[in-house]
């Protein structure tokens, strides 16, 4: 912590900016809730008021009805009559008796003039013989009370209308009257639920280079003596389910300061202007807070490429754009405000983000290896009761690929699988029927006829064999006709290892093998099925890749060709002109076709030399449904060894 009477350190020219005292987030006001809704009462009140007004004050006297009236005026007991439009109020010279089981009369009356009463002559006659006193008062309210009651109800339908818009514009309820422009972010204090490294597991190259800024917020100081600056932003790159937020809480927990949460969408409203006043706002308490970390999830929805898309960018999102890299630079050195975002679309933002000065520090957060997998099964298995047969090191070799997420998703499964199950502890079948389900999706209530069974178990036995046969292919875990997900049946290949690099042999072997089952298809039945749709999508994927992307084709050389790259905005493909020719276009299809059909040749040649284990997986297939390694081994031998990599003489 920085001591007031430490003297700033040579060389610089401002002093070290006093820390304010940081507010707790119970100190600030609260709005109530209740107020839009009071104001709204208070307005239909005095509008019911102001226009039934004469109900209010006329209400006390007795109802009679009209014949009654006629009759107390022939007897001459009428003693007085106001006439307020259609309503009469009057005093009687002396109270009517009724029969008891009426109520009784009071000295007053109140009375409807029927509509042909209204102008009768010979009830205004009979009011003058009988020298009865009568006043008339108008019935439409004064102009002041006109106005009165116009302003009221305009005010009333204002007030609605905010209420409404406020919450269908902004359901969190900051974006209208004095929160307008407030950023809304979510505030972490020290108080809360803290996280520290602790609970990331693996990801040990991204903690080390977050420890620095740990350091930094710890003791900012000893980074300002040497005149060393901390990065102002830290940009964590990884797929979906990497732990990235995590990883950003782990952080400010570590540091013991304030963290401000914010989504990148939360910016961007209907109302140009208020992402940047957000933006202001959110670093202004940033400023106000420091120490402290302001960490924006999914940034590219706001910090996309400025001038992209037809008839250029969004004027909403590059406003609050701007205000983010305006902020970022408006740091003083003096100022402990670090800014983490993360993103799965590191190529769709804007190069002014990324520069030095803004975000100096890029972590890349890659799905974990096998010993990082075993570390976080550790973690999500804490509160999970786990059988004597259950291997985490097996589990965490078995889901070669699986993001944190994935991992997390795949112990819930587990330990839901053993509360259907009726079980006290997971077992290892629980985590065999979780990583199926997660991988293959849930079974599904298909009715397959004999024919239908019989081509699937052919086609899923061609994928099978190949495999088992081709050294190149990762081995076959499990084989099943049972409907999942979207398929009819499902092959199932499980890495032995983690691999980073794939080898050209190793590409020619798997189409082959994806080309299996429509090979089996052609050469037990002598047709061709729909259902090797998906497979044809896959190996057509990947000879394009290998063609115009990877340099893999002797024809076309080592050159790499645009084709088809996904771009966030529309305009940005449209203006990129193609950089080949038609007949480079033409020979790229030309050696892409030749790929498939050697991998399709290769596929059919291998399954008519091996047609009685084509025939035996196919059998087994039928009778039990799914089948795996083990019992592969039994019907087929050992596989051919695996080649762990290619090595050239």
């Amino acid at each position: 912590m920085t001591d007031s009477n430490r003297k700033p350190p040579e060389g610089s020219q401002l002093p070290p900016k006093p820390r304010p005292q940081q507010r707790d987030d119970d100190d600030l006001p609260r709005r109530s809730p209740w107020g839009p809704i009071l104001l709204i009462g208070v307005v239909l009140t005095l509008l019911l008021f102001v226009n039934w007004r004469p109900s209010f004050f006329g209400s006390s006297g007795s109802e009679v009805d009209y014949n009654f009236f006629w009759k107390q005026l022939d007897a001459d007991n009428i003693a007085e009559l106001t006439l307020t439009g259609p309503q009469v109020t009057g005093k009687w010279k002396k109270v009517p008796k009724v029969p008891a089981s009426q109520k009784k009369l009071t000295e007053t009356f109140n009375l409807r003039l029927p509509d042909p009463a209204r102008d009768d002559q010979k009830l205004a006659d009979l009011l003058r013989e009988r020298d009865i006193k009568v006043k008339a008062e108008d019935s439409a309210p004064a102009l002041f009370g006109q106005l009165i009651t116009g302003t009221l109800l305009l005010l009333g339908m204002l007030a609605v209308f905010f209420f409404i818009m406020r919450r269908s514009i902004d359901p969190a309820g900051t974006a209208f009257i004095g929160n307008f422009g407030r950023a809304g972010a979510k505030r972490f204090k020290q108080s809360d639920q803290r996280t520290t490294f602790a609970d990331v597991a693996a990801m040990e190259q991204a903690k080390l280079e977050l420890t620095e800024i740990v350091d930094f917020l710890k003791s900012p100081e000893k980074f300002h003596k040497l005149g060393a600056q901390i990065p102002k932003g830290v940009l964590l790159m990884g797929s979906p389910g990497t732990g990235k937020t995590l990883l950003a809480r782990a952080t400010a927990g570590e540091a013991g300061v304030p963290f401000f949460s914010m989504n990148g969408s939360e910016f961007i409203q209907m109302f140009v202007g208020v992402g940047a006043s957000r933006v202001r706002d959110l670093f202004q308490q940033a400023k106000e807070n420091s120490p402290c970390i302001i960490f924006i999830d999914e940034i590219d929805a706001v910090g996309r490429v400025r001038g992209a898309g037809l008839g250029g960018g969004h004027d909403e999102r590059e406003q609050t754009l701007n205000q983010i890299l305006s902020e970022m630079d408006g740091f003083q050195a003096t100022e402990s405000v670090i800014v983490l975002a993360a993103t799965n679309r590191p190529d769709v933002l804007d190069p002014a983000l990324l520069r030095p000065g803004r975000f100096d520090r890029h972590i890349t957060i890659d799905r974990p290896t096998k010993e990082g997998r075993h570390q976080i099964l550790k973690v999500h298995v804490r509160k999970v009761p786990l059988a004597k047969d259950v291997d985490l090191a097996n589990v965490a070799a078995a889901t070669i690929g699986f993001s944190g997420a994935e991992l997390k998703n795949l112990v819930n499964e587990a330990a839901l699988h053993a509360v259907r199950s009726e079980r006290s502890e997971v077992t290892s079948e629980d985590f065999d029927v979780s990583h199926d389900r997660v991988l293959m999706g849930a079974k599904r209530e298909e009715i397959l006829t004999e024919h239908e069974r019989t081509m699937t178990a052919y086609h899923e036995a061609g994928h099978a064999l190949i495999s088992w046969h081709l050294p190149d292919v990762d081995p076959v875990h499990k084989v099943t006709i049972i409907p999942r997900g979207r398929a009819l049946g499902v092959t199932q290949l499980l890495p032995e290892e983690d691999r980073y690099h794939y080898g050209e042999k190793r590409m020619h072997s798997q189409m082959a093998m994806i080309m299996g089952g429509r090979a089996a298809e052609k050469l037990i039945f002598d047709e061709y099925s729909a259902g090797a749709e998906d497979d044809l999508k896959k190996a057509t994927s990947l000879a394009r890749r290998m063609v115009a992307h990877w340099g893999m084709s002797e024809l076309i050389g080592p050159v790499a060709f645009r084709q088809g790259e996904e771009h966030p905005f529309l305009g940005k493909e449209i203006h990129e002109a193609r950089e080949f020719s038609e007949e480079t276009a033409h020979t790229i299809d030309q050696e892409v076709q030749r790929f498939l059909n050697d991998a399709a040749t290769k596929a059919s040649k291998l399954l008519s030399e091996n047609r009685e284990q084509l025939d035996a997986i196919s059998k087994a297939l039928l009778k039990t449904e799914s089948i795996d390694h083990a019992d592969m081994v039994k019907l087929l031998g050992e596989p051919v060894p695996r080649t762990s990599r290619s090595v050239s003489a």
